[in-house]
């Protein structure tokens, strides 16, 4: 018998995957997912993920010979934290559906995670405040298997890897600017509040709030993580770095605030 071609997804899981990778790659014009399980190679949730993290780490070390194992251990971190946050974000407050975030298979390219996968299976639907609770509950699991991974590799402290995963839920949040447009100040607080709850995250990072000089007031983030990026490029921190100076931090931060307000 001839094989059959079908044009469009054959159940409701198929359709709702579907419906979630294009509201993934249309919101933020760079998350590239496909519907499947993982290919060879591909970091895998509960997954003998040694040779990745140690393939990934030699590439690390490579590029930044000078950078030093701090520095390495946290970008596995942050490389396979990333696409599994924007995900469960994306989900919760743009799709109203959260996918299995354990089912989030995920590809290297060069020294960077880009690019992953899901499965054709159900998602969870509640109402909002619910679905930050299962996202971020969801999400810690996934930071915790993690970490215990990267540390049967290399080292990494908890403390500073979960103020890192807390960077990563504030920038989110802040973003949401963009992905729930007409949101307030009020309901981003909420929101993020509700998140860090959820992920047990509270203490470890903030949004505070910076008032411009026409008076107009935006949120940013009160970090307590650094991404140790400046021991790869010496001399630079980023904007919201908790290791310069309180007052530069703000100036930086309310400059990038007032240059966007008037794009």
């Amino acid at each position: 018998m001839a094989a059959r071609n079908f044009l469009f997804a054959l159940d409701d899981d198929d359709v709702a995957l579907t419906r979630f990778l294009e509201t993934t790659a249309r919101v933020t014009g760079f998350l590239k997912g496909a519907p499947g399980g993982p290919l060879p190679g591909w970091y895998v949730p509960g997954g003998d993920n040694a040779p990745f993290l140690r393939e990934l780490y030699a590439r690390l070390e490579a590029t930044y010979p000078a950078a030093g194992q701090p520095f390495y251990a946290v970008r596995l971190l942050t490389n396979l934290f990333w696409q599994p946050a924007y995900l469960a974000v994306i989900g919760t407050h743009v799709h109203g559906a959260l996918p299995q975030l354990s089912s989030v298979s995920q590809q290297v390219k060069g020294i960077d995670v880009s690019g992953f996968r899901l499965p054709p299976e159900p998602q969870y639907t509640a109402p909002l405040d619910d679905l930050i609770l299962r996202a971020g509950t969801d999400l810690r699991v996934f930071a915790d298997a993690l970490l215990a991974e990267i540390n049967a590799v290399t080292k990494l402290r908890r403390l500073p890897a979960l103020r890192l995963v807390t960077d990563r839920m504030l920038g989110l949040v802040l973003r949401l600017r963009d992905y729930a447009p007409g949101i307030t100040l009020e309901e981003q607080r909420r929101i993020c509040d509700l998140w860090l709850s959820a992920m047990d995250l509270v203490g470890k990072g903030d949004l505070e709030t910076l008032v411009l000089a026409d008076g107009r007031q935006v949120l940013i983030s009160a970090r307590k993580g650094c991404c140790l990026d400046y021991l790869a490029f010496p001399d630079v921190y980023c904007s919201t770095c908790p290791k310069q100076d309180d007052d530069l931090r703000l100036a930086r931060l309310r400059d990038e605030a007032q240059a966007e307000c008037d794009a």
